[in-house]
């Protein structure tokens, strides 16, 4: 019998393969070998939130993109972390962002994370799940902070008049 750790090893290795021939693929803007690496029913959530279901949508799309505005682009980034759920699933956190061709170093506000969703099957661990999302941090104000304190009077006003929830 194997040992768990040994499996998760591996595993975790074919799963950090799996984000370097991800960013490979847009890289070469190769929309088929992109779409490759999702499964058939798989979903990607795209940083502005839109929603797209199946492998063959996700392939359709980037071939749109790598074809017109993302031309030439490369994906350049690093995957962070992989936690696994189940023997045959897991999550992983990735941060990348585009590269145009234009650019030799990536802008900041371009950075995003990727939070997906790995799956064993019969062809090797593929892509279920796909969530990106920017990277801009907000700082969580304080109760006392003037944020805080304009909200909370904003609420109270608002119950006074009968507005808002009830």
């Amino acid at each position: 019998m194997r040992s768990t750790t040994l499996t998760q090893t591996a595993d975790t290795a074919r799963i950090e393969k799996l984000f370097a021939d991800f960013m490979a693929a847009w890289t070469a803007n190769d929309a088929e070998a992109f779409g490759a690496l999702f499964t058939d029913d798989s979903d990607y959530v795209s940083y502005d939130g839109t929603i797209a279901r199946g492998r063959t949508l996700h392939q359709h799309n980037h071939d749109q993109l790598f074809r017109g505005v993302l031309a030439g682009s490369a994906l350049v980034g690093d995957l962070e972390s992989v936690r696994y759920l189940t023997p045959d699933v897991a999550v992983a956190y990735g941060t990348a962002s585009v590269l145009m061709p234009w650019r030799s170093t990536l802008p900041k506000r371009r950075l995003s994370r990727q939070t997906i969703v790995v799956v064993r099957t019969e062809a090797g661990w593929k892509i279920g799940a796909i969530h990106n999302g920017r990277v801009r941090p907000v700082t969580v104000p304080a109760p006392d902070a003037f944020p805080s304190k304009m909200s909370q009077l904003m609420a109270r006003i608002a119950h006074r008049l009968g507005l808002g929830r009830r």
